[in-house]
C-alpha cells in the first residue's frame, strides 16, 4: 500500500510541476508564492471541533475547468483523484453520494439549491477552455435525476463559474464570447482576439433570456490588471467574470477577476451603479481593504459584501488569500473593512475559491487551488479543516444529502 501511495504522490507532484512551469514565474522580489495545487493523498480531516456547524460537504473532485493552468487536466487524466466528480461527504470525510460524468466531460460548481420550493442539486458540465468552460448547467432532483438543463441561449455556452438560482425562478449564468477587438489600449494588436464576459439572467421554466450584460460594453479595456494573452493560447482575457449574485435591491453584483473589482449593475439598464476596488473604484476604500483577483462576491447582509480574496493570479502574488467582509455605502461613496479571515497556514490560492455563511454564524470556505476546505467561527477560530488531493472550485455545507430512489 505504501508503494502504491508513493507512486500516486509522485505522479501527482510530477504532473503539477509540469503544469506549474506553464505559469509565468513570480518575481523574485515578491515575498510569497502560491500554495501548491497538490495536497493530501485523500480527503484528510485535520480539524473537526464539535462547535462547528452540522451538515454535509458538497464539492467537486479533480481539476475544475475554472483552474487557470493550461494542460493540467490532460496531464492528470490518468490519476484517479484528479478525475472530476460531484461528491457529498459527511464531516468525517466519508463519501455518501457521488456523480461521475461521462468520459471527456468535466463537472464543477456542484451545490444544493432550491427550485420551485423543492431541494435540488445543481452543477455545470462540459469541457475546459483555458480557465473557463463551455457546457451546460444541470438541475437534478434530490435523488440525482436530471430535471432541467440550461444554457444562456443565442449560441452561448454555459460557463463553469456561475449558475445561481433565485427564489423567483430565474438563473444567473456566466458565459464567455470570443470576439475581435482593438486591443492597443492594453498593448495588444489593433485586430486582436479577446474573450468578452457575459452575465445572463434566464427564466428557468422557459429558458427565455430576461437580461444580458456584457463586460466589454461597460468596462474599459484599460481597467484590466491582466493585459497579457492567456497561457497556452492567443486570446486576451481582460475581464474574467467569475460570480453573479443579487444585491438587496434585486440588481446584479458581478465579480471580474481580471480587473480586481466588483460591480453593482442595474438589472434594467445595465448601468454600473457603483464599483468596489479595481483601478477606478467609485467607493473610497477604507483602511485594510486590499483585494485582488477575487472570487464569489455576494452580499452577506443588506450592507456588507463578502468575497474570497485570492490576492494572487499565479504570476503576481500580493499577499495571503482570505475572506473579506466589506461594508458598502454607495450614497456616501465609502467602503469599510468589517473583517478579514485568512487561513492559519497562510494559504495563497491563485485561482478559484468561495465563502458561505452558515446559519450558526460560521463561515464555510473553499480555498480554490490551495486544496483545503475550512470552517471558521464568528470570532475567527478554525473549527473545521480538511486537506484535499487537489483544489476545488467551490465548497458548501448543506443540511441534507441526496438519496437513492
Amino acid at each position: 500500500m505504501v508503494g502504491v501511495r508513493g507512486s500516486l504522490r509522485t505522479a501527482m507532484m510530477a504532473a503539477a510541476l509540469s503544469a506549474v512551469t506553464a505559469l509565468p514565474a513570480t518575481a523574485a522580489a515578491e515575498p510569497l508564492l502560491p500554495s501548491s495545487p497538490i495536497g493530501a493523498l485523500t480527503y484528510t480531516v485535520r480539524v473537526n471541533k464539535p462547535e462547528g456547524g452540522p451538515g454535509y460537504i458538497y464539492y467537486t473532485t479533480g481539476l475544475s475547468a475554472a483552474a487557470v493552468v493550461p494542460g493540467l487536466s490532460r496531464i492528470l487524466s490518468d490519476v484517479p483523484v484528479a478525475r472530476p466528480a460531484n461528491v457529498v461527504l459527511d464531516k468525517s470525510g466519508r463519501e455518501l453520494w457521488r456523480y461521475d460524468p461521462p468520459a471527456g466531460q468535466d463537472v464543477s460548481n456542484f451545490r444544493a439549491q432550491t427550485y420551485q420550493g423543492e431541494r435540488v442539486l445543481t452543477w455545470w458540465q462540459g469541457t475546459s477552455q483555458s480557465g473557463h468552460g463551455a457546457g451546460v448547467d444541470y438541475i437534478a432532483d434530490e435523488h440525482g435525476h436530471v430535471i432541467r438543463t440550461l444554457t444562456p441561449g443565442d449560441g452561448l455556452d454555459a460557463d463553469v463559474h456561475e449558475f445561481r438560482l433565485t427564489p423567483d425562478g430565474r438563473a444567473l449564468i456566466t458565459s464567455y464570447r470570443r470576439q475581435t477587438a482593438d486591443l492597443t489600449a492594453i498593448g495588444g494588436p489593433a485586430n486582436g482576439t479577446m474573450l468578452d464576459a457575459i452575465a445572463s439572467v434566464v427564466d428557468v421554466a422557459t429558458g427565455r433570456v430576461l437580461f444580458r450584460w456584457s463586460a466589454a460594453e461597460h468596462v474599459p479595456l484599460a481597467d484590466t490588471t491582466e493585459p497579457d494573452t492567456l497561457s497556452g493560447g492567443g486570446d486576451y482575457d481582460p475581464y474574467h467574470m467569475n460570480s453573479i449574485s443579487l444585491d438587496p435591491r434585486g440588481n446584479l453584483l458581478i465579480s471580474l477577476r481580471n480587473t480586481s473589482a466588483v460591480y453593482d449593475v442595474d438589472i434594467r439598464s445595465g448601468a454600473i451603479d457603483w464599483q468596489l476596488g479595481g483601478k477606478h473604484s467609485t467607493l473610497d476604500l477604507g483602511p485594510g481593504i486590499e483585494f485582488a483577483y477575487q472570487h464569489d462576491a455576494e452580499f452577506a447582509d443588506a450592507d456588507t459584501v463578502r468575497l474570497f480574496d485570492n490576492n494572487s493570479s499565479g504570476s503576481h502574488t500580493l499577499g495571503h488569500s482570505s475572506v473579506e467582509w466589506i461594508r458598502v455605502d454607495p450614497r456616501e461613496h465609502r467602503a469599510t473593512l468589517v473583517r478579514n479571515q485568512p487561513h492559519p497556514d497562510g494559504l495563497v490560492a491563485f485561482a478559484m475559491g468561495d465563502a458561505q455563511g452558515l446559519d450558526n454564524g460560521d463561515t464555510f470556505v473553499g480555498w480554490g487551488m490551495a486544496p483545503h476546505i475550512s470552517e471558521f467561527s464568528p470570532a475567527g477560530d478554525l473549527v473545521y479543516d480538511a486537506a484535499l488531493p487537489m483544489g476545488t472550485y467551490r465548497a458548501y455545507l448543506e443540511d441534507w444529502v441526496p438519496t437513492s430512489d
